[in-house]
């Protein structure tokens, strides 16, 4: 066996081992046949979907892990129930679940093509007011289903009570640990389609595109965007929102040439990194060493190219591999986005900023432990 396939096993049987503490069963099939019966007290939500996967043809599954041209797109209705907890999903235990009890399915349908996309999108954007009419994109990362992302980015609208339409960006995971290369290169592959998405997103009649990336759904992410920049061909910046880098599986050495290429953004970047991610850490090892961007220590430097580095290394994590974090974010997404938009400031004295952001001031945000909500954040910026 040669070295570079024995780490990878001893990686995927470490992998393995965390994932099996942390979850009895994945939704592979069947957890989106649509369940009839509306839940009282249950909350519902349109997400639309653009995706590079394969049509599975299995009832109840839509997309597999397996490559597609061109770009397919559809609609998802989920319900969210009443008993929902902060934070985490309610999985069903079979195929399609209880609404009542579990996050589920109401309706799902493909969409034919970019213009029925695009008219979808159109259509959830006139039912908000102006001046609210946002979206929010949503770009997984590797290990994950399809019916896994589509629930996770679901859980993030829910938490987040956030306004704008939901738009899924899914490419051909096979959702197994033991398929990180093919995630990898299927990531890389979907870079030209994601590009199309986010260029169809800003035609359409969204006043703002806000962009969230977890593990290595940044790397298709940062590429696409860096096409988009080198093209010379940008979309409006005016309509552009944030910009979320959530536990990045990207070589740090990578991203930081990226950034330079970028040059000092108009936008800050928001990176929300972890230094205990476990997942991280094995990637490191599979990469030879090389340090993950969601685990980097150095975030000064991050900090100096134009990043507001969000560190979560002291929140406890829902997730055995402290890799699903960025998750607990979306709870306190209203008081977070306050605080950044009133601008990163050193206090006059540590103990008065630690005090208001625990006594719910959201005026002062510094390189220094900060509790909000409940949260232990750090946050980095030049």
């Amino acid at each position: 066996m040669s070295n570079h396939l024995r780490r990878l096993t001893l990686v995927c049987t470490f992998l393995a081992a965390l994932a099996a503490s942390g979850c009895a069963s994945r939704p592979e099939t069947g957890f989106l046949a649509a369940v009839s019966d509306a839940a009282p007290g249950a909350t519902e939500h349109s997400i639309l979907v653009a995706t590079t996967r394969k049509r599975d043809e299995r009832p109840g599954t839509l997309f597999s892990g397996e490559r597609a041209k061109p770009l397919d797109f559809a609609m998802v209705r989920l319900s969210v129930p009443a008993t929902h907890k902060q934070g985490e999903i309610e999985w069903a235990s079979s195929a399609p679940g209880n609404s009542q009890t579990d996050f589920v399915v109401r309706q799902a349908g493909y969409l034919d093509g970019e213009k029925a996309f695009l008219a979808s999108l159109n259509a959830q954007l006139a039912l908000r007011p102006r001046g609210s009419r946002k979206v929010l994109l949503f770009i997984h990362g590797y290990n994950t289903m399809f019916a896994e992302s589509l629930y996770r980015f679901g859980q993030v609208v829910h938490d987040a009570k956030a306004p704008a339409v939901p738009v899924l960006f899914t490419w051909a995971s096979r959702g197994a640990l033991t398929q990180y290369v093919y995630d990898t290169n299927s990531a890389t592959a979907a870079r030209d389609d994601l590009e199309r998405t986010i260029r169809l997103i800003f035609d359409s009649k969204a006043e703002q595109v806000n962009i969230l990336a977890h593990s290595m759904g940044n790397w298709v992410t940062v590429e696409a965007l860096r096409q988009i920049k080198i093209s010379g061909k940008a979309p409006p910046i005016g309509k552009l929102g944030r910009i979320v880098l959530a536990a990045p599986d990207i070589d740090v050495d990578v991203f930081k040439s990226q950034m330079r290429r970028f040059g000092k953004p108009k936008k800050p970047f928001f990176i929300v990194v972890s230094k205990d991610d476990k997942a991280l850490a094995a990637s490191r090892f599979i990469a030879g060493g090389q340090e993950r961007l969601g685990a980097d220590g150095d975030t000064t430097e991050l900090a100096e190219l134009g990043a507001v580095v969000i560190d979560m290394t002291d929140v406890k994590a829902t997730d055995s591999t402290n890799h699903g974090k960025f998750a607990q974010l979306a709870e306190i997404a209203p008081q977070l986005q306050r605080v950044l938009e009133h601008g990163v400031h050193k206090p006059h004295s540590p103990g008065s900023a630690t005090h208001d952001a625990v006594s719910g001031s959201l005026e002062a945000i510094v390189a220094a432990p900060l509790a909000i909500l409940g949260l232990p954040l750090k946050i980095i910026t030049r």
